[in-house]
Order: C-alpha cells, then sequence, then structure tokens
C-alpha cells in the first residue's frame, strides 16, 4: 500500500514530528510504502498523486503553525487524519489573519459551529483571542472531510462520535521510545546546574508555556521550602524553549532564582539525560486543546513519578489524589499523582512536599508508571494501531460533505487559468 504522509519532521519544533520519526521505521519495515510530505515538499505531492494516485493520504494534525500548510490538502484530497490535538483553533485562526482572510475565518467558524452566535467570532476578529480559543475548537470541517479520524484517548474519540456519528473515529495508542541516558548523565547534568548530588530535583520540560501551568508551579516551589522539612533544598528544572514571557519576573518573585533552572531548547538526544539527572516529573495541563502528552508517557518510560492535572480525558489513568492520597482507580496501582484544578495551589504544593520527602513512595510510583508505559505507550502498539486504521481508512470512501465554506472546496485555479488564457496558453494541455 502507497501512503502519502503529511507531517512536520525533525528538526521542527513540534512533538508530532518527533511521533512520526519514531513510527515511521517500524511502518517501513511491515511493507507500507510512505512517502513523507512536510511544508517545504508538499506542492510535489500534487503532481505525483495525479501520475500515481496514492492508497491512502495521512495527515498528522495538530494545533500549530507547523501544520498549516495541510489545510491545502485536507479537504480535496480525503484521508486518515490523525488529531494530536481536538482543538485547532489557534492555529486555524492565525494563519487565516496573517493572510488577511477574515472572511474565510467567519465562514469557517460559523461551519464549525453552527449553534454559536455569529458575535462569537467577532471576538476573535476584533483580536480577543488567547485562552477564548480553546471554546471553540474550529475541528469539524476536518472532522467531516476525512474517511476516518484517529486520536489517542477513548474518552476524546467517544466525544467525537456523539458530535459526528457519521464519521468513524478511531482510538490508536500514542508510543514512546524506551529511554536509555548515557552513563553519568545524572551526576554530569546536576554538576552542570550546579545542584547538589542529594538534592530532589522537579522537572517539568516541553515548551515553556502559560499552559503547563508554570505559574502554579512556582508558587508552590517557592512556598515547598518553609512547607517541607525537605523542600528547603529542592530544585527545579525547566527544559524546553521558553515561550512564557513572565518566567523570569515570576522566578524572580518566589524569591528561587538560586533553584530554578531554565535551560532553553535541549535537543531531542538529551532528553533522556535530564530525566535521569530528575526525581519527579510535573507534567500539568490547563487549559487543554484535548492531547495526550508525549512528555508525560517519557516520564513513564524513564521511570519517574508524575504529578498530572485531573482532566475529563486523564481520567481513566490511575492516580493518588493529591487531596486524600486514596487512589482514584482502587484497582490499579497508581502511576501519577493528580492535582484538582479548583484546589490547584494546595493540592500542588501537597504533592511536592510528600514526594520530595518520601523516597520509597518516589519509586514506588515510578515503577507502576513504567509497567503502564509498557501497556499503553510503548511504541510498538502505537505502530500496530497505525497499521489497523491505515488499512481501515483506505478501505472506506472518501466522504462528500455538501456545506462547506466555498473557500475550502475551491481549487482556487481561477486567476492562473485566466492569466494562461490571457497569454494564449491552449488550457487543454492542462486538462480543462
Amino acid at each position: 500500500m502507497r501512503v502519502a504522509w503529511f507531517s512536520p519532521l525533525p528538526p521542527a519544533a513540534t512533538g508530532i514530528a518527533g511521533y512520526s520519526a519514531d513510527v515511521l521505521p517500524l511502518l517501513d519495515a511491515s511493507g507500507l510504502e510512505i512517502d513523507r510530505y512536510e511544508e517545504r515538499n508538499a506542492h510535489d505531492f500534487v503532481w505525483r498523486h495525479r501520475r500515481s494516485p496514492y492508497d491512502l493520504v495521512l495527515y498528522q494534525m495538530g494545533n500549530s503553525p507547523w501544520h498549516a500548510y495541510m489545510w491545502a490538502y485536507l479537504i480535496h484530497y480525503p484521508g486518515l487524519v490523525v488529531l494530536h490535538d481536538v482543538r485547532l483553533h489557534h492555529a486555524r485562526a492565525a494563519q487565516l489573519f496573517n493572510a488577511r482572510r477574515v472572511d474565510d475565518y467567519r465562514r469557517e467558524f460559523a461551519y464549525n459551529h453552527p449553534h454559536a452566535s455569529g458575535a462569537a467570532a467577532e471576538y476573535a476578529v476584533q483580536g480577543l483571542r488567547g485562552a477564548a480559543f480553546y471554546f471553540w475548537p474550529m475541528s469539524r470541517s476536518i472532522i467531516q472531510s476525512a474517511r476516518l479520524v484517529a486520536v489517542h484517548n477513548e474518552f476524546i474519540a467517544q466525544e467525537l462520535r456523539d458530535a459526528n456519528p457519521a464519521v468513524r473515529i478511531e482510538r490508536i495508542h500514542l508510543g514512546v521510545p524506551a529511554l536509555t541516558p548515557s552513563p553519568g548523565a545524572r551526576e554530569r547534568l546536576r554538576r552542570l546546574h550546579n545542584i547538589p548530588a542529594a538534592s530532589v530535583v522537579f522537572i517539568a520540560f516541553g515548551l515553556v508555556t502559560e499552559e503547563k501551568r508554570i505559574d502554579a508551579i512556582l508558587r508552590a516551589f517557592s512556598a515547598l521550602r518553609t512547607h517541607s522539612s525537605a523542600g528547603g533544598d529542592a530544585h527545579l528544572l525547566l527544559v524546553g524553549a521558553n515561550e512564557f514571557p513572565a518566567l523570569d519576573a515570576r522566578i524572580a518573585e518566589g524569591g528561587v532564582r538560586d533553584r530554578v533552572h531554565v535551560t532553553g531548547y535541549v535537543a531531542e538526544a538529551l532528553i533522556a539525560d535530564y530525566l535521569a539527572a530528575a526525581d519527579v516529573s510535573l507534567s500539568l495541563r490547563w487549559p487543554t486543546a484535548g492531547e495526550t502528552s508525549a512528555s508525560w508517557a517519557a516520564c513513564l518510560a524513564a521511570s519517574k513519578p508524575t504529578i498530572i492535572t485531573s482532566l475529563p480525558h486523564t481520567a481513566d489513568i490511575p492516580s493518588f489524589d493529591a487531596r486524600t492520597w486514596l487512589p482514584t482507580r482502587p484497582s490499579r496501582e497508581p502511576v501519577a499523582v493528580s492535582i484538582d484544578l479548583l484546589e490547584e495551589n494546595t493540592a500542588l504544593l501537597t504533592a511536592m512536599s510528600r514526594l520530595v520527602e518520601d523516597e520509597e513512595l518516589r519509586g514506588r510510583i515510578g515503577r507502576a508508571g513504567h509497567d503502564y508505559w509498557k501497556r499503553e505507550h510503548d511504541l510498538a502498539l502505537m505502530a500496530d494501531d497505525y497499521r489497523r486504521v491505515i488499512a481501515a481508512a483506505a478501505a472506506t470512501a472518501a466522504p462528500h460533505p455538501a456545506d462547506l465554506p466555498l473557500h475550502l472546496t475551491a481549487d482556487h485555479s481561477g486567476r492562473a487559468m485566466s492569466i494562461a488564457s490571457d497569454i494564449g496558453v491552449d488550457l487543454r494541455m492542462v486538462g480543462v
């Protein structure tokens, strides 16, 4: 089977580029013939597909500008859409507004959210964007046009099935590879950042953004020194490119500049080393685009205890509730500590204090997390799921939604054909 695979590829600054790099070799080895397309070569897809049609086009979609180029292909070449983020509003709005396509934005908003007041779109048109975009996913046009949609979480999959009963929605595992740090990584990186060997180190890695609850983390970390007997010697590693403008100010306000270490962008190859240098991972998220966190799964693979935000689509993860220290799923060994957003400040401080003091508990959660990774997030599981949904999508007829906005269905060749005609080109030569 021949597959056209649309995704950012490394060194693109997106986790989805990493997913593709991890799973593609396993799919190649299984006999699939996959051609990779990213922004720099996507235009080649059209003539290649016309000359020798692919059996399936696969789109790796996320709420990031790295995926904006795919919108030109998604509707015209329906295929398998893997939604890593269910909410795509931030990236799509930015693409349309940057191109000054305000009316196209209004039309897409109306299609994607037919029950919303038209005034809702005007908030974004007038510049009120950011977190409000999470209320409006802007993904219906993609879902309705796909042969099959795949997501990484069953809760999200069921939500999409309820909203799009005519579309086949499948859950596939999110897999991450096993992590092997380089010899001596823990000691070497601690020396690099002036962290004592005996200190308990918290880590948050990936893009440093407001949605990663950096404010709450810094508040809790600042309070940790007085709340816990061992907290005064704890350290915090923020590993990843900084997209949180207030970061330096927040660190200074908390009086923890000597114990918070901001690395900036770190190469993928060094993630295992940084996780080896840490003791507890902070994998918090709100607002959420409905994503399943690959960085959290990587922490499980590295046997690190994790603190996560309690969200509807993480309810199936067995965890200790930080408010009570009771398991959320009594029949399963907890693999994380979960934080209720309504009590985030208190619960996060409680969780960090308990874990900084209790080495045995850290080990217990870390071991359970590693077992959970093998059951739910091993790379081979994801590869098996991809083979299944690729076959299913290729056997599914392309839908033809009748009411899509015109700018999504038009081929936009009119101006080119007009110019060609004016200069005497015989349009029959290009199939018109």
